[in-house]
């Protein structure tokens, strides 16, 4: 870990990396909270796994080009590039949310994935190139940890951000209940610029291929999509990877898709719950701030 750190550019392209996941995440928390608050049932349901979808087919769509842009250009450059495409995205997806277009900020959900889809090749091909093999299974787990993080702690931080923007307003619809919450878009505005600036930070290891030039043709009648896959899939190990993972994200879009209208229908976690909850835990953080007034008081420790 620290010969990593120790490498130029391996910390920036962490924290690069980090931001991207925590931005995306973070537009996904509000979109899915905004869903939960205001649809209930199958159209919740429904608009959940669009939501979901939305962020998968660019992966799908854009396998062959994204590849294509990670081999031509520098990594880095794609990198950059894709980070300030970010920047314009989280400024329109703010002005929705001020706006109150909820079916536009919904759009910017697939936009922000086609941004991630693009990036992601030249993001994973980066590694190699700026750490070797000797050290390659070392970095992906650290970039995978800090993926996790990412997305952890983005759910928790733009719920946060979400639920206490909200708090005491009144709404009635996606529309109304966007701009009362609209300030977290400069969290991810800010996010984004936070990821420019440490790209610029990331070295640039080989100069562009100027000799490659995309088949459109093969990209349209998909030929060119199914000759990487044969390529990527020809091995066993890689073929029985991709089947596991398609099988877990399967079944995970499915219970994120379920669970919410699950919960809000069946187990009555919903606005007024979550209200209680609220105001259990300040009057819980109140007695115990009270206690620790008297105990100081009368000179002894807790």
């Amino acid at each position: 870990m620290p010969s990593l750190l120790r490498t130029a550019g391996f910390a920036a392209f962490i924290a690069a990396t980090f931001l991207n996941a925590f931005v995306d995440l973070g537009h996904k928390i509000v979109i899915q909270n905004t869903l939960f608050k205001v649809y209930e049932g199958e159209t919740q349901i429904m608009l959940t796994a669009l939501v979901n979808a939305l962020i998968l087919i660019p992966f799908v769509l854009l396998f062959t080009p994204s590849g294509f842009f990670a081999d031509k250009y520098p990594k880095s450059r794609v990198m950059r590039v894709s980070a300030w495409v970010a920047v314009g995205l989280t400024l329109m997806i703010t002005l929705s949310y001020y706006q109150g277009w909820f079916w536009m900020a919904f759009a910017m959900t697939f936009l922000l994935a086609v941004q991630s889809a693009v990036l992601s090749p030249a993001k994973y091909g980066f590694i190699r190139e700026l750490v070797g093999t000797a050290q390659l299974a070392k970095a992906n787990g650290i970039v995978q940890a800090t993926t996790t993080t990412a997305i952890l702690g983005g759910i928790f931080v733009f719920s946060v951000l979400f639920e206490h923007n909200l708090a005491g307003q009144e709404y009635t619809d996606a529309a109304s209940l966007l701009p009362r919450t609209a300030s977290v878009g400069w969290w991810l505005v800010l996010g984004s610029l936070l990821e420019v600036a440490f790209t610029y930070r990331l070295p640039v290891l080989r100069p562009t291929d100027r000799a490659q030039r995309f088949d459109w043709r093969g990209y349209v009648t998909a030929t060119s999509l199914v000759k990487n896959l044969r390529t990527a899939l020809a091995p066993q190990v890689i073929r029985l990877s991709v089947i596991g993972l398609a099988i877990f994200w399967a079944v995970s879009q499915v219970v994120l898709a379920v669970f919410p209208a699950f919960a809000k229908e069946t187990l009555a976690i919903g606005e007024v719950h979550l209200r209680i909850v609220a105001q259990q835990f300040r009057e819980s953080a109140d007695r115990r701030q009270r206690r620790a007034q008297l105990v100081g008081h009368r000179g002894h420790e807790v």
